[in-house]
C-alpha cells in the first residue's frame, strides 16, 4: 500500500475515489488537525448520478435545551400510554413519539454521514476514539443525548485541552445519567436527611467516581483506594438531573413546568451544568492525597488534577499508541505521546501530532475496528450505503438503517455496553463471527452501494500488495473480488501494508 493510504487507513478513513493524494501525506495528516468540521451528508440516495454532499439541516441538529424538552415529551407520551390515555395507546402513536421526539436514529445516522462524507477524516477518527475512551451507551433511554456529547463535548474540544474535555464529558447529561449520577446524593446531604426522615431511601452511588479514577484518567496503576472512589463520588454528588419525566406516579408534567422545577432546583435549564446543592455532600474531601473543597466547584478542581496526574498520562498515551500505533506499541511510541502530553500540558493538539508522528515511522500494522473499517471500505469505493436524511424514517427492504447497521456490525456508540467501552486489541475481533459479519458487509456495500470503483482500479489506486492482489485475482466475478479484497488482511489491518 502506498504511503498516502497506508496513513490514512491508519490514522483516517481513507481518501475518496476522485480526492487528490496529498504529496506531503505527514504535513496533510498533521493539517487534518484543524479542518473544519461541519455535519456533511446527503439529503437522498441517489446513484447516477451521485448524491450531492451538503451539510446537515441545522432543524436535525438540535440544541442541548432542544434535545431535553424533546425527551421530555417522548417520556411524558409514553407515561400517557401507561395510563390508557386516548390517542397515546395505538402503536402509530408510539411511532409516532419515537419518531418525533428520539434522537437515537437520527444521531446514528448523521455520525454515520459525518465519517462518510467528512473532510475531517483525521478528526473524526480521534473523536471516535475519545468518545469510546468516555463511553456512555443508550441506558436509562440516553439516546437523546449521547450524539450531543460526541459532536459538542468532544469533536467541538479536539484542539483544546484534555483537562477541559475530561470535565466536559464529567458534567454531560449523557454521562451523567449513564453511569447513574443524577441520582446520586452525599450521605450527609439535605436530600438525605429528608429521605431518612420520610422513612424512603436516598445515599451515594459511586458508579461515576470509580470511572472517573479507573477508565477515564489514572487507572488502577495509581493504586487508589476505596476511600478514594468514594470522595471522588461525593465530589460528584449533586451534579446531573433526572432524565424524562421529573413527575411522581401519575403526576404529568407540561415542559413549561418542568423548567419552573430545573429552575427552582438547580438554577438553570443546562443539563450540562446542573447542580443539586441539596443533593451535594458537605465538607472537603480527600482524592489520591488532593484536597478537593466542597460546593459546584470542587469537581473542576478534580478533573483538572487527575488530568495532569502522571498515571492518567501513561494510561492514555498507551491507549491512543494502541489504537493508532500498533497492536502491540512499544516503549519509544508511548514514551514520545507521552513527552508531548507533559511538554504541551496536556494541549490535544500536540498529543495528537504526537500520535500522528509514530503512527507514521511505525510500520507495523494496525487493526480496525468493525466500525473504522465499513467507513473505510464505503469511502475507498465511492459507495452509498446510509439512506439520506429524508428519507431515514422510511422502512426500505434493501438498505437498513444505520441503527441496523451498527447492531448488526457488533459495534455502536449507542450501545448499552461496559464503562470500559471497546477494546483496541485485535484479539477481541478476530472471532470467526466477526469475520463473516465483514464479509457479509462487503457483500451489500458491493450489491446495494454499488460502488464507482472496480477492485483492480482500488488496488492500483492504493498499490495493494503482491499477497492482496493474488489473493482478490484468485476469484471470478467483480463481487467476489470486491469482497476478497475488503476483507483482505492488508485492508484490515493484519499485515503490514
Amino acid at each position: 500500500m502506498n504511503e498516502q493510504f497506508r496513513i490514512a487507513h491508519k490514522l483516517g478513513l481513507m481518501f475518496f475515489p476522485d480526492t487528490s493524494l496529498p504529496e506531503d501525506v505527514k504535513a496533510w495528516a498533521i493539517s487534518q488537525l484543524h479542518t473544519k468540521s461541519p455535519a456533511l451528508g446527503i439529503k437522498k440516495i441517489k446513484l447516477y448520478p451521485k448524491a450531492k454532499v451538503k451539510e446537515w439541516p441545522k432543524s436535525l441538529q438540535p440544541d442541548l435545551l432542544t434535545r431535553d424538552n424533546m425527551f421530555n415529551t417522548y417520556k411524558e407520551n409514553m407515561k400517557r400510554d401507561e395510563l390508557g390515555l386516548a390517542g397515546f395507546t395505538s402503536q402509530a402513536a408510539k411511532e409516532d413519539n419515537r419518531l418525533k421526539n428520539a434522537l437515537g436514529d437520527t444521531d446514528q445516522l448523521k455520525f454515520a454521514h459525518r465519517n462518510v462524507y467528512g473532510e475531517d477524516q483525521l478528526k473524526l477518527r480521534f473523536t471516535a476514539f475519545w468518545a469510546n475512551h468516555f463511553t456512555t451507551g443508550n441506558i436509562h433511554d440516553n439516546q437523546n443525548h449521547i450524539g450531543h456529547a460526541i459532536d459538542e463535548a468532544i469533536l467541538a474540544n479536539l484542539n483544546g485541552y484534555f483537562s477541559y474535555m475530561l470535565y466536559k464529558m464529567t458534567t454531560h447529561s449523557s454521562m451523567l445519567t449513564y453511569l447513574d449520577n443524577c441520582w446520586s446524593c452525599g450521605a450527609n446531604s439535605q436530600r438525605a436527611k429528608w429521605a431518612k426522615k420520610d422513612g424512603t431511601q436516598a445515599g451515594l452511588n459511586d458508579n461515576l467516581g470509580r470511572e472517573l479514577l479507573e477508565l477515564h484518567t489514572v487507572s488502577p496503576t495509581a493504586k487508589y483506594t476505596e476511600s478514594d472512589i468514594k470522595n471522588a463520588a461525593n465530589v460528584l454528588a449533586g451534579w446531573g438531573v433526572w432524565p424524562g419525566r421529573l413527575g411522581n406516579g401519575d403526576e404529568l408534567l407540561s415542559t413549561e413546568q418542568r423548567h419552573k422545577w430545573l429552575m427552582k432546583e438547580g438554577g438553570t435549564l443546562d443539563s450540562c451544568n446542573f447542580f443539586k446543592k441539596t443533593h451535594a455532600e458537605p465538607g472537603t474531601k480527600r482524592v489520591l492525597g488532593k484536597v478537593i473543597p466542597d460546593g459546584k466547584g470542587g469537581l473542576k478542581q478534580l478533573t483538572d488534577f487527575l488530568a495532569s496526574h502522571e498515571h492518567t498520562i501513561n494510561y492514555i498515551s498507551f491507549k491512543l499508541a494502541q489504537h493508532f500505533v500498533s497492536d502491540n506499541p512499544s516503549k519509544s511510541d508511548v514514551d514520545h505521546i507521552k513527552k508531548a502530553w507533559k511538554v504541551g500540558k496536556g494541549n490535544l493538539d500536540q498529543i495528537h501530532t504526537a500520535v500522528i508522528e509514530r503512527a507514521i515511522s511505525s510500520k507495523e500494522p494496525k487493526f480496525q475496528w468493525p466500525m473504522t473499517w465499513l467507513f473505510q471500505v464505503v469511502r475507498l469505493s465511492g459507495a452509498t450505503y446510509f439512506k439520506g436524511w429524508d428519507e431515514f424514517k422510511v422502512y426500505n427492504p434493501v438498505v437498513m438503517d444505520a441503527r441496523e447497521i451498527f447492531d448488526e456490525l457488533g459495534q455502536s456508540l449507542w450501545h448499552e455496553r461496559q464503562p470500559d467501552g471497546y477494546s483496541s486489541d485485535k484479539k477481541e475481533w478476530l472471532s470467526g463471527e466477526m469475520f463473516e459479519r465483514r464479509i457479509r458487509f462487503a457483500d451489500a456495500i458491493y450489491s446495494g452501494g454499488y460502488p464507482t470503483s472496480t477492485p483492480d482500479e482500488i488496488m492500483d489506486r492504493i498499490s495493494a500488495n503482491k499477497t492482496t492482489r493474488s489473493l482478490v485475482n484468485s476469484f471470478n466475478g467483480r463481487k467476489d473480488q470486491f469482497i476478497a479484497l475488503m476483507c483482505s488482511p492488508e485492508l484490515m489491518g493484519l499485515e503490514n501494508a
